[in-house]
């Protein structure tokens, strides 16, 4: 729900549900539950995860019982967005980084957000001179 992914899975699911004959709300319930998640840290908010996790089960599990999806239904929506999660992550991929402007003599970092990160680094040698020539 928090990765770039989310209008592609955010359509998948507003079919299905949309042909489980679910109402306008239970969309509504995922966009604020990723708004919730978008305004806390994720990555350590487990309780945050587990709730927003919990009420999607539940929900999920409401339609089964219900009949208004069979379970292949519900195992082909959850592959579907399993894959693409799986293809939102590049495993070995390259990146590539042109630094313009002047001598950098320390690390260079580009990035959204980085937290506690320290660097001890020493300052450049002085240039040598030569002496003498030709």
């Amino acid at each position: 729900m928090v990765t770039d992914s989310w209008t592609r899975a955010r359509q998948l699911v507003a079919r299905f549900l949309a042909r489980s004959g679910a109402d306008a709300s239970a969309i509504s319930g995922l966009d604020d539950a990723r708004s919730r998640l978008l305004t806390t840290d994720a990555a350590t908010d487990e309780q945050a995860v587990t709730m927003v996790s919990a009420q999607c089960q539940v929900h999920l599990r409401e339609l089964v019982a219900a009949r208004s999806i069979t379970s292949g239904e519900l195992h082909s929506l959850l592959a579907s967005l399993q894959r693409l999660a799986a293809a939102s992550v590049t495993p070995g991929g390259s990146v590539r980084n042109d630094i313009n402007g002047g001598v950098q003599y320390g690390p260079v970092i580009q990035s959204g957000r980085i937290t506690g990160l320290t660097f001890h680094t020493h300052p450049p040698p002085a240039p040598t001179r030569v002496e003498g020539g030709d």
